[in-house]
C-alpha cells in the first residue's frame, strides 16, 4: 500500500511515517502545509491535485483534519485518513466531513458523540499512543550527567495556554454577561469529567460577546459550526485551561520545587522555575523519565479523552499525576499505572505523598510504561486503525 502523508509538522508524524514503513507500506509525504501556510484553500486543493496525478496513492492520512484534503479525495475517490489528537479542532464541523471517503478517528469520546451523528459510517473513537521503543534508545545512550541534569521533583512540559486564549482580546464585554462569564468558568475550573459551558451560555450573551471581539471567528466554508459551539471551545475553553494551568502552577511551586518548559510568561509566578523550552525528541523524554512526578492537566476542550501527553510521559516509564478524565480508567488503573486527582487540594496531597514514597511511585511509572508497551504502541493504535479504515 503507497500512503500519502499529509504533513502540517506535528510531533507525532515520524511516528506515524516509520510504523507505517514497519508495517511494510510505502511513504509518500507531501510537506507543502509545512512550507507555505498562507495558501489559500483554492491553491491548496490545486497543488495537492496535481501532486496526486503525478504521485498516485491508495490513501491519504493526516494528523487532524483538512477539509480540502477531504473534498480532494471525494473527486479523486480516495480514502482518507485522520486522526485527531488536538482539542479544538473547529475543521471537523466543515461540510465535507460528510465525505463517504473520510475515515476520522477521535481521541475524545465526547467529541465522538458529537461528530459521529453527521457521518456514522465514517467517524470511530481511538485513543492516542506513543513509541517506547526510540524512548528505551534515547536512555540507553544518555550519559549520567544528562539524566541528572532533567530529573526535577515535580516537572511539566507545555505551554500555560496564556497566549493561546482569544477570549483576552475581547474587550468591552457587557458588565453582566462579563461575570456571568467568569462565573461559569471558574466553576467549570473545578470540575473534572463534564464539560457544561455551551449548554450554559445564552444567546444574547453570545452576541454580546462576538460584538467585543474584532474579528470572531467563522468557519471559511459551509459547516456545523454555531457561534455558542465556537465561543465554547474556541474561546472559553482556550481561557478556562490557562486559568487552571496558572493556578496549578502557583500552588505547586508554593509547595514544591517545580520546574517547568515552556515559553510561556511566568512572570506572575515568583516560585517556579521556568526552564525555557525542552526539545521535543531529545530532552522532553529525559525530563519525564528522570523526573519524580510529571503534571498533567489536560485542556479543559479535552472533555472525556486522553491527551497525548499521559501517553508522552507513561511511555518514557515516567511517575503521571493527571486530572480525572473519564476515559483515563477505560486504559489505565488509577494508583497502579498512573495517579489521578479531581481537585487542586488533592493534587498537592498527591505530591506530598508520593515525593516521599520513592517505591510506590517507581512501580507505579514502571506498571504505567509497561501498559503503554502492551496495548498503545504506535504499532498497536495504526494497525487498530488501519484495520478499521479499510473494513469495508
Amino acid at each position: 500500500m503507497n500512503i500519502l502523508m499529509y504533513r502540517y509538522g506535528s510531533i507525532c508524524e515520524p511516528d506515524i511515517i516509520d510504523t507505517f514503513h514497519t508495517f511494510g507500506f510505502e511513504v509518500t509525504e507531501y510537506d507543502r502545509e509545512i512550507k507555505e501556510k498562507a495558501d489559500l484553500p483554492s491553491t491548496s486543493v490545486k497543488k495537492l491535485a496535481a501532486f496526486l496525478q503525478e504521485h498516485p496513492v491508495d490513501c491519504i492520512f493526516s494528523i487532524n483534519f483538512f477539509p480540502f484534503v477531504a473534498e480532494v479525495c471525494q473527486v479523486m475517490h480516495l480514502r482518507y485518513l485522520s486522526w485527531i489528537v488536538d482539542c479544538p479542532v473547529m475543521e471537523l464541523y466543515a461540510k465535507s466531513i460528510l465525505s463517504p471517503y473520510n475515515r476520522i478517528f477521535l481521541f475524545d469520546r465526547a467529541l465522538y458523540d458529537e461528530i459521529h451523528p453527521f457521518n456514522p459510517d465514517c467517524v470511530f473513537h481511538l485513543p492516542l499512543a506513543a513509541n517506547t521503543l526510540s524512548k528505551d534508545k534515547l536512555f540507553a545512550h544518555t550519559a549520567p550527567s544528562l539524566h541528572q541534569k532533567f530529573a526535577h521533583p515535580v516537572a511539566f512540559v507545555g505551554s500555560l495556554y496564556t497566549e493561546k486564549s482569544p477570549y483576552d482580546r475581547a474587550t468591552d464585554i457587557p458588565p453582566h454577561t462579563k461575570g456571568y462569564l467568569e462565573g461559569i468558568m471558574r466553576a467549570q475550573e473545578n470540575v473534572y469529567g463534564y464539560y457544561f459551558i455551551e449548554e450554559l451560555l445564552k444567546e444574547d450573551m453570545v452576541e454580546d460577546f462576538k460584538s467585543s471581539i474584532d474579528g470572531f471567528y467563522q468557519f471559511p466554508a459551509e459547516s456545523f459550526l454555531t457561534d455558542k459551539r465556537t465561543l465554547a471551545q474556541l474561546y472559553i475553553g482556550n481561557k478556562i485551561t490557562a486559568m487552571e494551568r496558572m493556578d496549578t502552577f502557583r500552588l505547586l511551586s508554593r509547595n514544591f520545587p517545580t520546574y517547568i518548559y515552556t515559553g510561556s510568561d511566568t512572570s506572575s509566578l515568583p516560585d517556579i522555575h521556568n526552564m525555557g523550552f525542552a526539545k521535543s525528541l531529545t530532552e522532553m523524554p529525559l525530563i519525564f523519565h528522570n523526573s519524580k512526578i510529571n503534571i498533567n492537566t489536560t485542556s479543559k476542550i479535552i472533555r472525556t479523552g486522553l491527551p497525548l501527553r499521559i501517553f508522552d510521559i507513561l511511555s518514557c516509564g515516567g511517575f503521571c499525576l493527571s486530572n480525572y478524565q473519564d476515559e483515563i480508567p477505560e486504559h489505565f488503573v488509577p494508583g497502579e499505572d498512573l495517579v489521578v486527582y479531581s481537585s487542586m487540594d488533592e493534587m498537592i496531597a498527591l505530591c506530598e505523598y508520593y515525593l516521599s514514597h520513592e517505591g510506590e511511585r517507581a512501580d507505579i511509572a514502571r506498571s504505567g510504561y509497561e501498559k503503554v508497551k502492551a496495548n498503545y504502541t504506535y504499532v498497536h493504535q495504526l494497525d487498530r486503525l488501519m484495520s478499521t479504515a479499510f473494513a469495508f
